[in-house]
């Protein structure tokens, strides 16, 4: 996917080198993930915005695999114009836009192995003369386990924490929080999806962060992602599991679902702006389930991962 000839700004340099950083991100994750699944293979899809509107992106799917149900590792680089629908639900102010990232998510088979998100972005603003006005990254990444194994949540929490403490002690337990806030039900009375991570938004250039600063940041936290995941994958993978496991994967599904189409800025996003519906709900699972007022038997592991997901906690 080329730089858009369109914003001819300062940035362009910049923009260019995240745009090919992210591309390499995905066709590592990609390919690790292909290694450690033995079986599936990601198909690839590259796909342009239709109707005029700027971009495309490169949707990477694997199904059916041995490991991962479902697994969309995505990118798109996009741009366009501020409607006033944009400007509306989305707090957006200029005339003009530009957006990359990387978007994945990962529902594994085995319903001991947890689920996992992440993303990786950039955004810039413009006024009607292509002068970039505003400009940030965000990110973030968490795990949404069905079965609350406490030494995996510990050694994830502390991957990530080891990514983020050279750029400041203070960072981890900021995003951290804000991971445990966002990512709620707030319609089911602030219920996490899962048990956090790390999530940070506007993430803005300026003399105390300057653009290489947050550059390495998110090389940072994009590199640790694979180191802290993939271990929990390899110990659990192979654990036995029935009708009754599944049957719970499939209910707190049902949550990861409510979430991403009810709450999460991303998709809300992605739809505002007419972007390709495929790929946007490529987070979706391929199996879900709600059941009626459902509550897990006192005592249960499955009501000991729903408590987690009731109370934020330390990890580390």
């Amino acid at each position: 996917m080329n730089e858009p000839k369109v914003y001819k700004t300062e940035t362009v340099p910049f923009r260019e080198r995240w745009i090919q950083f992210i591309y390499r991100l995905q066709e590592k994750i990609c390919a690790e993930l292909e290694a450690e699944d033995g079986e599936g293979r990601f198909s690839s899809d590259e796909w342009m915005r239709a109707e005029g509107r700027g971009g495309g992106g490169l949707t990477r799917v694997m199904e059916d695999g041995g490991v991962f149900e479902k697994a969309g590792v995505n990118v798109s680089v996009v741009y366009g114009h501020i409607t006033d629908r944009m400007k509306k639900h989305l707090d957006l102010e200029g005339a003009k836009w530009f957006a990359c990232g990387l978007s994945l998510v990962l529902h594994p088979r085995n319903p001991y192995v947890p689920t996992t998100h992440a993303n990786w972005r950039y955004f810039e603003l413009y006024d009607e003369s292509d002068h970039v006005i505003d400009r940030w990254f965000g990110g973030g990444v968490d795990l949404t386990p069905y079965y609350l194994f406490e030494e995996d949540a510990k050694s994830f929490h502390r991957a990530l924490k080891e990514s983020m403490d050279p750029f400041g002690a203070d960072l981890y337990p900021l995003y951290k929080k804000a991971c445990d806030e966002y990512f709620s039900n707030a319609h089911r009375g602030g219920e996490m999806r899962g048990i956090g991570g790390v999530f940070y938004d506007h993430l803005r250039i300026s003399e105390e962060n300057s653009e290489e600063k947050l550059f390495r940041f998110q090389d940072s936290v994009a590199g640790a992602f694979l180191d802290a995941y993939l271990p929990i994958v390899q110990k659990r993978k192979s654990m036995s599991y029935g009708e009754h496991e599944i049957r719970w994967q499939e209910i707190r599904r049902g949550r990861y679902v409510e979430f991403n189409l009810i709450h999460d800025k991303g998709t809300l996003f992605g739809l505002k702006t007419n972007g390709r519906t495929e790929s946007i709900l490529m987070s979706l699972p391929p199996r879900a389930r709600w059941e009626y007022n459902h509550q897990p038997e006192p005592g249960s592991e499955e009501e000991k991962l729903l408590k987690a997901c009731q109370q934020p906690r330390t990890w580390v």
